[in-house]
């Protein structure tokens, strides 16, 4: 009896081992899947997870390599079908650890510096694992936009007016997804890309892009750099969904002191602030700032950006009125954080509600995000032709324009027979119209000393 008693508790303790052995691996993390983003300055690898985790990132050289350990988790996913060929990383491998563990070695071809932080699950994605990798030795190279035109205007001396044009969402934040799962980052950056072209045609004007392919930037950072270009006025794009998938139309927004003008209005801030939870900002949460913080950044914007930021969307919304159907007449105000630069007159223009099937299909057209783009461009130049800044070349063109008379070029017209006509020396008539070369042709207006 006492051998058969025995036998029967080893049994039962075997049992209850294999039992909560079995638990503990159904209970482990799963990585379900990778993504990797590239920007201009660092590469992003996202794991996404079963579930949050703990983990530690360890460094090691000769060879340079990154080791990620995950505890209590297991791989569901390969990483074979990612691209790194624009990054750091040479390969990706991963092993048990402790049995219970994963462990990811980053095989990388530079040193890098990294930084991992855990994202929340939201309504677009489970819980992730974000590894941010910055070179060590970073390069000056192509990932750095040439600019062909410069700040200043080396012939006139007066500088060009600074758009900083901003895509929405992009990375790990899709944004809206429409239809066909159209997502809302890839549209924006489209029409950004085309507005900023539209812009830097125009003698007088420079555009910068906030990001110019598919990653995610933080929103501070969005605004961060429109200041740092010393920026006239900051452009954000959005084509944002409703609840209703009848909602249509484009709209221009204005930071509100006050808060939201509309319900819509009040949906989208909430929606659009909350991108930093989703795409996730150097490893640093907004989830902890209270709304003191909130009130107080609110209360930077003043008054005179403000009334700039009024007028500049009033114009784009008349001018989108020719190509789109307008959701709302008049420029809303809601509490956007990419609006809220106090010195720098910011708007954010919603082209179109990609939840809507019938927008959602025009939105995706090269066609329609053409004249999406053509109308924003044509709104801002129209207010600044109005209203330019001090220092600026349009500034000085509207100054000088009752001093000047216009002469077109005719046959046989030389400049230097120009000159002589109109009383003025060779420099000065160059200098006036901001010419390189004595090279004028037939029907070319000149600006030369009124009589």
């Amino acid at each position: 009896m006492q051998i058969r008693s025995m036998f029967f508790t080893k049994l039962i303790a075997a049992i209850f081992c294999i039992l909560f052995s079995s638990m503990a691996v159904s209970a482990q993390t799963k990585v379900t899947n990778a993504r990797l983003w590239e920007a201009p300055d660092h590469t992003r690898l996202v794991l996404e997870l079963s579930k949050a985790v703990e983990h530690k990132v360890m460094v090691l050289s000769n060879p340079d390599r990154l080791v990620l350990d995950i505890k209590n988790a297991s791989k569901k996913s390969r990483f074979d079908s990612l691209d790194f060929s624009h990054s750091p990383i040479k390969s990706i491998r991963s092993a048990r650890r402790n049995k219970h563990d994963l462990r990811i070695v980053l095989d990388l071809k530079e040193k890098a510096k990294p930084k991992s932080f855990l994202l929340k699950s939201n309504d677009k994605y489970g819980d992730r694992l974000v590894i941010d990798l910055y070179p060590e030795a970073r390069k000056q190279s192509a990932k750095k936009e040439v600019h062909k035109k410069t700040i200043q205007n080396t012939i006139s001396q007066k500088r060009d007016i600074i758009v900083m044009i901003d895509p929405g969402h992009g990375g790990e934040d899709p944004g809206a997804i429409g239809p066909n799962r159209l997502k809302e980052k890839m549209v924006v950056l489209a029409i950004a890309k085309e507005l900023k072209k539209l812009v830097n045609a125009k003698d007088g004007y420079k555009a910068y892009l906030t990001r110019s392919s598919d990653y995610y930037i933080g929103l501070r950072k969005r605004t961060h750099l429109a200041r740092k270009y010393k920026t006239d006025l900051f452009v954000s794009i959005h084509a944002d969904a409703f609840i209703k998938s009848q909602a249509n139309g484009a709209s221009v927004y204005a930071v509100s002191n006050r808060g939201a003008t509309s319900e819509a209005a009040r949906w989208l801030a909430k929606k659009e602030n909350s991108a930093d939870l989703m795409g996730g900002v150097g490893g640093v949460s907004l989830e902890d700032k209270g709304d003191v913080l909130a009130g107080v950044l609110l209360d930077l914007s003043t008054t005179a950006s403000l009334k700039a930021s009024l007028s500049v969307g009033d114009r784009v919304l008349r001018s989108m009125g020719g190509v789109a159907r307008l959701h709302k007449r008049q420029v809303q105000q809601a509490g956007f954080v990419v609006l809220k630069s106090p010195d720098i007159p910011s708007i954010l223009v919603e082209t179109g509600f990609i939840s809507n099937p019938k927008e959602s299909r025009r939105l995706k057209t090269k066609k329609y995000q053409k004249q999406i783009a053509k109308a924003v461009q044509k709104g801002l130049t129209r207010y600044f032709e109005n209203s330019p800044p001090p220092g600026s070349l349009l500034a000085w063109q509207k100054e000088t324009a009752n001093k000047f008379a216009r002469y077109v070029v005719k046959k046989g017209d030389t400049l230097s027979h120009i000159a002589m006509k109109n009383a003025v020396s060779i420099k000065k008539l160059r200098e006036l119209n901001s010419l390189r070369s004595d090279n004028v042709w037939i029907g070319q207006r000149l600006r030369v000393p009124s009589s």
